[in-house]
């Protein structure tokens, strides 16, 4: 039985308006991003949700708070976005995500120890939600992983697809897991 998973960034926050890298720093959405969140949970309403996952940042919570009121939620540091350690809150040309998929941030993470974190979430969701539709709002490495693992990709593809460089952005990633 599938699990049917529909992945949403969060909103823009005040760091993405200042092209500033958040990482594991808390940092809330601004007014367009609240916006975003109110047009996405219109876009999706028809969706019938089980649950929301989100990860514990901030502008996953609000964002999914705000897109999806009336459904239950359980936050999940997993799906934190990839700690860039030193570079937290700095500019975001300083992030390049081909230079860390194997090598850790400056006191941080590689993409691969959250690909790690990502593929022990999709376990979690095969043991106990199995058949259930889920919706995710959280970050870009974590939707990168998701990408990597459930299409068996490289992360060298991941990082040359990514929707923020193509500028292919959609209200929802869909993914299934069995």
């Amino acid at each position: 039985m599938k699990t049917n998973l529909i992945y949403f960034v969060h909103g823009t926050t005040y760091d993405n308006a200042s092209k500033k890298c958040s990482g594991w720093k808390q940092v809330e959405l601004n007014d367009l991003g609240k916006e975003q969140a109110k047009n996405l949970g219109k876009v999706n309403a028809s969706v019938k949700f089980d649950i929301i996952f989100t990860s514990d940042l901030i502008r996953a919570i609000d964002s999914a708070n705000i897109a999806f009121p009336n459904v239950p939620k359980i936050q999940d540091k997993r799906l934190r976005e990839c700690n860039y350690g030193l570079l937290d809150g700095e500019d975001k040309k300083l992030i390049v995500y081909e230079d860390h998929i194997d090598i850790p941030f400056p006191n941080g993470e590689s993409l691969k120890d959250v690909e790690n974190r990502v593929r022990d979430f999709i376990s979690y969701l095969q043991e106990n939600y199995q058949g259930k539709t889920i919706g995710i709002v959280s970050h870009r490495a974590p939707q990168l992983a998701f990408e990597v693992i459930t299409k068996n990709i490289t992360w060298e593809e991941a990082n040359k697809n990514d929707w923020r460089k193509t500028g292919a952005w959609q209200p929802g990633w869909k993914y299934n897991i069995d």
